[in-house]
């Protein structure tokens, strides 16, 4: 890894803005800058978990437009980051994500259908597999960040050697749970991974905005942990960054505060026109830096990449997302009983006369 001047078009006033110290391996053609951190045969498979996280963000979006979606808020151009920082955990890691994380979780173990059905209001998209240690999409801003601090805390007073990553974006750090979970982590040294995905806007509030500090990374100072800031489009430095971010955790020297610099391509959610608050060409510059086209310029360079593999790859990233959508909307809708029974062990007697109103 080569310590390059990373620059981006990034920020409300759409200024260029260049950090001396990003972590880069990748550059925009494809051509690495630094030593690969993984080998090809790995890369081909994280290129289709990409392809496979774009197809199931597309779809999420049209879904919502055909109305069969309550809302969806689109990950469009942070495919690497997520992607790069789930391949870098063990399956008996703890994740803990927002709802605009699908890629992460689903690499994890948390199913297409699951998360589809978490965004069409359907209480079972909260319940992942008992098997998968995901939790639910959270949907408030930042409190998830303190249950990720207090599960890895547990993993350590019990002795394992499990760790938990937390992902949030940008808007969160302004948030009072964020400073919270960073002090627990910093005091007590859990085995804690930050991944804040910059993508430049909390809805419409850009970066530049919300803090002072020249960098999110730099915030790790102030709690006594590791701070460092990635380009987040690029696959090989999210990954070497949060594997060397997991390795410190399991060995017992405490969180990590990744900043992954990326874009929001798309809107905040299907409720929100982007367009209201920032230039079209901070958008046609971001798509430059297309995660996935890089990747894909990496292993033609390396022999790795034909037409028709990606025509393959293609297909069959849009027949399991297509597959998703039928088994999320076969379910029969949950009967009252699932309803009111799921909330305690026994229902308590409120839900029971709910309960019973409802069924009488």
């Amino acid at each position: 890894m080569k310590d390059i001047v990373a620059v981006w078009w990034f920020g409300g006033d759409s200024r260029r803005v260049a950090w001396p110290n990003m972590r880069n391996i990748l550059d925009l053609e494809g051509r690495l800058v630094g030593e690969a951190p993984i080998d090809i045969e790995t890369t081909r498979r994280l290129y289709r978990a990409l392809i496979e996280t774009r197809a199931y963000d597309k779809k999420g979006t049209t879904l919502q437009r055909q109305g069969r979606l309550a809302t969806y808020a689109p990950l469009l151009g942070q495919e690497a980051a997520q992607v790069g920082s789930a391949a870098a955990l063990d399956p008996h890691d703890w994740m803990v994500a927002t709802y605009r994380d699908a890629g992460a979780m689903w690499m994890q173990g948390y199913p297409w259908e699951v998360l589809l059905l978490s965004r069409s209001g359907d209480e079972r998209g909260g319940r992942p597999p008992v098997h998968v240690d995901v939790l639910p999409p959270s949907i408030t801003v930042g409190a998830h960040m303190i249950h990720a601090v207090g599960i890895s805390w547990a993993e350590k007073l019990q002795g394992t050697d499990r760790i938990a990553i937390t992902y949030f974006g940008d808007g969160a750090t302004s948030e009072g749970d964020f400073h919270e979970a960073m002090n627990f982590a910093g005091v007590f040294k859990t085995p804690t991974v930050f991944l804040c995905q910059n993508n430049g806007y909390a809805i419409s509030m850009p970066r530049e905005r919300q803090t002072a500090s020249d960098t999110i990374a730099q915030k790790a100072d102030a709690y006594g942990m590791v701070g460092e800031q990635v380009d987040g489009n690029d696959l090989f430095a999210v990954y070497e960054a949060t594997k060397e971010a997991v390795d410190r955790a399991r060995a017992g020297e405490g969180a990590t505060l990744i900043e992954a610099v990326t874009y929001r391509v798309g809107p905040h959610t299907t409720n929100d026109d982007p367009g209201r608050y920032r230039d079209p060409e901070e958008e046609r510059l971001a798509l430059d830096r297309d995660p996935i086209e890089r990747v894909r310029r990496y292993l033609e360079h390396e022999g790795a990449w034909d037409a028709d593999w990606e025509e393959a790859v293609q297909a069959k990233a849009s027949t399991t997302i297509e597959r998703a959508v039928e088994l999320a909307e076969s379910l029969l809708p949950p009967s009252p009983e699932d309803i009111f029974g799921a909330v305690y062990e026994e229902m308590s007697p409120d839900l029971r006369r709910q309960f019973e109103q409802v069924t009488s």
